[in-house]
């Protein structure tokens, strides 16, 4: 093993990531890095709005948030070194509450209000609120923490004069769970604490596309629209990346290298950190096919193409083969195409390969244990709304089987008053928004089919 890969190793297994877990690498980053979406974002939060950080997997957006939490010098950038004192940034990483009851989600939110509050020394205020939240917890009662919760914002917005701001990273985990009641309390928040209280959903999806319109209805005017996509290269934060491996194992890139591996991931974020791991290991430039052969590469690869949903996998695959003009607004504004060419050239040379493999479809699996519904390793269900769940669960337990409306009815609206209001025009509206998640083609669908006059029935792809 040469002795540049035993550094690599050393750092980017152990050291880089311990380093990063307890002094932030995010907090090394130069002023300007992501600025344009860190100055949209924060224009958000000055007018008193929420807003949604979308990106496609794997581009940063965790590190976006880590640059407001814990980067001084970006915030002294965008806002000036008084401004910035009196705004806190509350960092929450919500894949550690998939499955979990509304109680221990609004706990993790006080948590990490307090542990933020001791990380960044102010000393004062967490005394404060970590007393309010020891105890709230003394009682384990959900709406006395709750009530507690809005005391220590109170507190910190009302008398201390700060802006806070919870950053919500990878909201999507917690989607298929998220009920009324919590955005109900985020709004209760919203109302004590005004222009001074406000919330980053960071997602891969528009929260309209994955959330009941009737969840998000309370909260809704003041996240509406509010839309940050992250651009696929951030330059400024490249070349740093390069700088900083640079100096860890005393190794140099030239900058054509670098352009090479820009060229063929767009910059990609985890794609080109991968790509450039891979160039200081090898000390030569790196060419599409000995990037496919990497197993992390792959990895990335793979982890963008599942997220896709089928029929925008289909769109991906008439652009790789030349066959027709697409516009899917949602893949322009992630920036995987851009005037009907696919933005990564690894990625459009991945789909191809895949495509000539001619594998056939993956059926589709109810897990009964996890509550989750995958296709192969795909897990579908989180990107459905509840709704979109209890209605594929029901055609999934009822394979070839024709059920009427009533029968959808009564399964997916499941309280008796509401199944009174619900329109033929509803169920069909769900139906197809279903359609768009699971099918290749929506308009001519081959898996949930219509029986005129009797009702649907879901047929498994042909393997």
């Amino acid at each position: 093993m040469s002795p540049t890969r035993c550094i690599l190793d050393i750092y980017l297994t152990k050291s880089y990531h311990e380093y990063m877990e307890h002094t932030h690498l995010e907090s090394l980053y130069p002023e300007k890095t992501r600025e344009e979406e860190i100055g949209k974002i924060l224009s958000y939060i000055k007018s008193g709005k929420s807003s949604q950080l979308i990106a496609l997997p794997g581009v940063g957006r965790a590190n976006l948030l880590g640059f407001l939490a814990y980067n001084r010098q970006i915030r002294i950038h965008h806002l000036g070194e008084k401004e910035q004192m009196s705004f806190h940034f509350v960092l929450c990483n919500f894949s550690e509450m998939k499955n979990r009851p509304l109680f221990d989600v609004m706990k993790f939110l006080f948590l990490e209000l307090s542990s933020s509050l001791h990380e960044r020394k102010r000393d004062e205020e967490f005394a404060i609120v970590d007393k309010l939240f020891k105890d709230a917890l003394s009682y384990q009662d959900e709406l006395v923490l709750f009530q507690e919760l809005k005391n220590a914002i109170d507190y910190l917005t009302l008398e201390r004069n700060l802006t806070v701001t919870f950053l919500l990273e990878r909201f999507e985990t917690y989607t298929p769970q998220a009920t009324e009641a919590f955005f109900n309390n985020l709004r209760s928040i919203r109302n004590r604490a005004k222009y001074k209280f406000s919330v980053v959903f960071s997602t891969t999806r528009p929260l309209e596309d994955v959330l009941e319109p009737e969840l998000l209805a309370d909260f809704y005017e003041y996240v509406a629209d509010n839309h940050v996509y992250l651009s696929l290269f951030d330059k400024v934060g490249l070349a740093f990346r390069v700088s900083y491996l640079e100096k860890l194992t005393h190794e140099k890139i030239t900058q054509t290298t670098v352009d090479k591996l820009i060229s063929l991931t767009g910059g990609h974020g985890k794609l080109m950190r991968l790509a450039l791991e891979s160039a200081f290991s090898h000390n030569k430039i790196i060419d599409t096919s000995s990037l496919l052969g990497l197993k992390t590469i792959h990895g990335a690869l793979l982890e963008i193409w599942y997220f896709l949903t089928p029929d925008e996998q289909q769109d991906i695959l008439a652009i790789c083969k030349n066959t027709s003009q697409i516009t899917n607004d949602f893949l322009q504004n992630i920036g995987l195409i851009k005037s009907s060419s696919i933005t990564i050239p690894l990625f459009k040379d991945f789909c191809l390969a895949q495509r000539e493999k001619g594998k056939q479809p993956a059926v589709f699996t109810l897990d009964l244990i996890t509550n989750t519904i995958q296709r192969g390793d795909t897990v579908i269900s989180d990107m459905l709304t509840r709704s979109e769940f209890r209605l594929f669960k029901l055609l999934l337990e009822s394979q070839g089987a024709i059920l009427s409306r009533e029968d959808i009815i009564q399964a997916v609206w499941t309280d008796s008053k509401t199944q009174e209001g619900v329109s033929e025009q509803a169920l069909d509206q769900l139906v197809f928004r279903l359609r768009k998640k699971v099918e290749e083609d929506p308009n001519n669908p081959m898996l949930i089919q219509t029986v005129k006059g009797r009702g649907f029935r879901f047929v498994q792809p042909l393997s």
